[in-house]
């Protein structure tokens, strides 16, 4: 079974003849709260839908044992509080778009031992969840609603059965099943959801292409993104932590992540040339606090940063990397950071994923940490405008116009009548 795979052109939705989906109501179910101060794709996608359409972002539902917690996550510490304090749950977050805090509690799944009992747990979590959305949705004046659901396996597991959207919209961006946390539920759950979908949407073509093993209704939309902070035509000062290095600076930005990074490779750049400055600004999980890196000398950890300050720390690299492992989770993880690093017109050595394929002809890729050292000796060697010209001109093909086009294309496939 192969997936209906459309790449992502270099031309707005409406040169292509494709109208942009108008005059809906769609709801925006996901793994990431709106309030969460970091960004993330259904953010993108809700707010480029609500050019033409009405959207509601919906929060996902705070769990009985995290409300009632001594000491309650920080991260989700604002949906509590409107709990609590009972706030108004449904605000305006810009032109036809709102956010809403659902205001039942559902029960923690995750740690069940069997995935029947996940099941019947999440039935009744859906429930409640679906009743909160129909309450806002009915307060809003919506009608026939498309639900779009960004990666939640758990909550949006029974949502299609509960709410009878119209159409209901997959969105697969993040290969759960290979974390040790979701791996044992998800692993059965996800493929049961992507069969029941009307429509999955992924954002490299390993998802796509996996995601139509279960369902032939699917569809890569390339990945969209917002690179106006990452402005190659901008001087930016040297940051005070970097400006008394000297020589080559290899740099990295983004978390530090055991499960995606492989801890090996930057050892090995590190230690192959001791000239060299391995950079790594982004903040660290217990592994990287804990390993060996700290202890060798021209490796710098520069802690988490501002995003409007990170373009400052690219421009500063004379190489940019993106040492992942390869594993489940990176294979067909889109790799945004790249983007961004080619907007500045930097060169990039990269490991060689399935989802790196799309930049083979931006980028240096290495299929193992011994590869790195001479990739990056070659980037430094044999950089040249020409090369610093075409990243940036590729960087900036993959917009997030771009990538609606591929969402609209996809919708009108399945069914003209969305259109």
């Amino acid at each position: 079974m192969h997936p209906t795979l459309s790449p992502a052109g270099n031309a707005p939705a409406e040169k292509e003849n494709i109208p942009p989906l108008k005059g809906r109501d769609i709801v925006i179910v996901g793994l990431q709260p709106w309030y969460f101060a970091t960004g993330c794709n259904a953010k993108n996608i809700a707010q480029e839908l609500a050019t033409y359409n009405r959207v509601l972002y919906v929060n996902f539902p705070i769990k009985r044992n995290a409300y009632f917690a001594k000491d309650p996550d920080p991260k989700i510490q604002p949906h509590v509080d409107i709990l609590k304090q009972r706030s108004e749950k449904i605000k305006p977050i810009g032109p036809n778009l709102w956010e809403f805090y659902p205001g039942s509690l559902i029960e923690s799944v995750n740690g069940l031992p069997s995935t029947s009992m996940v099941k019947t747990v999440g039935w009744f979590n859906n429930r409640r969840f679906a009743k909160d959305i129909r309450e806002a949705a009915t307060h809003l004046g919506f009608k026939d609603i498309i639900l779009f659901n960004d990666n939640d396996v758990y909550n949006g597991f029974y949502l299609k059965e509960f709410l009878s959207p119209s159409l209901y919209i997959y969105y697969f961006r993040d290969f759960l099943q290979g974390y040790d946390y979701w791996k044992k539920h998800i692993s059965v759950l996800e493929p049961q959801l992507l069969r029941k979908a009307d429509l999955v949407v992924a954002n490299s073509l390993y998802y796509a292409q996996y995601s139509a093993t279960f369902n032939p209704h699917s569809w890569y939309i390339g990945q969209g993104c917002d690179l106006s902070f990452f402005d190659h035509t901008r001087s930016f000062p040297v940051q005070e932590d970097i400006a008394r290095l000297t020589g080559p600076i290899i740099g990295y930005v983004g978390a530090l992540d055991s499960a995606r990074l492989d801890l090996d490779i930057i050892e090995t750049i590190a230690r192959h040339n001791p000239a060299w400055n391995v950079v790594l600004v982004g903040p660290e999980d217990d592994t990287f606090r804990q390993s060996r890196l700290h202890q060798v000398p021209n490796i710098h950890f520069l802690g988490g940063k501002p995003f409007p300050l990170l373009a400052a720390y690219v421009q500063a690299f004379t190489v940019c990397i993106n040492p992942q492992l390869q594993n489940q989770i990176t294979k067909g993880n889109y790799p945004l950071k790249i983007d961004e690093y080619l907007a500045m017109g930097k060169p990039v050595v990269a490991t060689n994923t399935q989802a790196m394929q799309i930049f083979s002809d931006h980028t240096s890729l290495a299929d193992s940490a011994a590869e790195y050292p001479a990739l990056i000796e070659k980037a430094i060697a044999g950089d040249s405008p020409e090369q610093h010209t075409e990243r940036i001109r590729f960087a900036h093909t993959h917009t997030w116009g771009n990538c609606m086009l591929e969402l609209y294309k996809a919708i009108n496939h399945i069914n003209p009548t969305h259109q």
